[in-house]
């Protein structure tokens, strides 16, 4: 015997991670209207930063100076690493406002908070991901060979989606309280960008600094992702400790955001 849905039945709602995805998708979609709904050249802008970027230092490097980093096509070695930082320092610069921007909202709604400082790492990373044509269209063009390394390219993704997502869950609730700390974390990311193997590799370092390099949870993720077409810049070790690192950041970002959450509410 069959029976059929009475039509004033209520209606299951999503809880739990469902809901969690949906709300997260939701104000990632709306972050990339307003941005690109704004904007005459919209999409364009998400790729026209770090191509400027990496065409000033492919022509200092190459037509200024004789270059000794780096590895040939050098444009391609640039952009391999200049696009996902252009995600890291995007994200984290933008965490340091998170909660500042939308008070009202993180105050009046009752969604998960960490909702505010993952959309931001989300956003960003769609935009990485729509400038990976271009990255394709310039190794082509300049002849760099796809290796069988590419499959690491959805795992270095993942790595830095966790370590994006970590410091910014450290970071937006402790500027909440320290206003000065939003300056002093693009003057650090400022210092980062130097010192992350983005206009070099880290084997142009010496065998003294090649260790300590491998602390900075950049420098294996950005191994990886030059491993698609450089297979030389693959070293195990930097991905073994950028990995560790990357789960411990979002770890302690969870500790910090929960035990400050109550309190940055308060604050805000």
């Amino acid at each position: 015997m069959t029976t059929t849905a009475s039509p004033n039945a209520v209606r299951v709602r999503p809880t739990g991670a469902r809901r969690y995805r949906q709300i997260l998708w939701l104000l990632t979609s709306r972050d990339l209207r307003v941005r690109y709904s704004t904007s005459a050249l919209g999409y364009l802008w998400s790729i026209l930063d770090p191509l400027v970027m990496a065409g000033i230092y492919w022509f200092v490097f190459t037509q200024v100076f004789q270059r000794s980093v780096g590895e040939d096509p050098y444009i391609v070695f640039l952009l391999s690493a200049l696009l996902p930082w252009m995600w890291f320092n995007g994200a984290v610069s933008d965490s340091t406002r998170a909660f500042l921007r939308e008070a009202k909202l993180v105050r009046s709604t009752k969604i998960p908070r960490t909702i505010w400082v993952n959309r931001l790492v989300l956003s960003k990373g769609i935009e990485f991901l729509f400038s990976i044509p271009v990255l394709a269209a310039f190794a082509i063009f300049g002849g760099a060979e796809l290796t069988p390394w590419v499959a690491l390219f959805p795992l270095a993704i993942l790595l830095q989606a966790i370590l994006t997502a970590g410091i910014g869950l450290i970071v937006a609730p402790l500027v909440v309280f320290f206003r000065d700390l939003e300056r002093a974390t693009k003057l650090a990311l400022r210092f980062l960008f130097y010192a992350s193997p983005i206009i070099y590799s880290t084997t142009n370092l010496p065998e003294s600094l090649h260790f300590w390099a491998a602390f900075n949870p950049l420098s294996g993720i950005f191994a990886m992702y030059r491993a698609a077409f450089f297979p030389g810049e693959l070293d195990w070790f930097l991905i073994v400790v950028s990995a560790v690192m990357s789960v411990a950041f979002l770890l302690i970002g969870l500790l910090v955001f929960r035990r400050s959450e109550r309190s940055v509410l308060k604050e805000i």
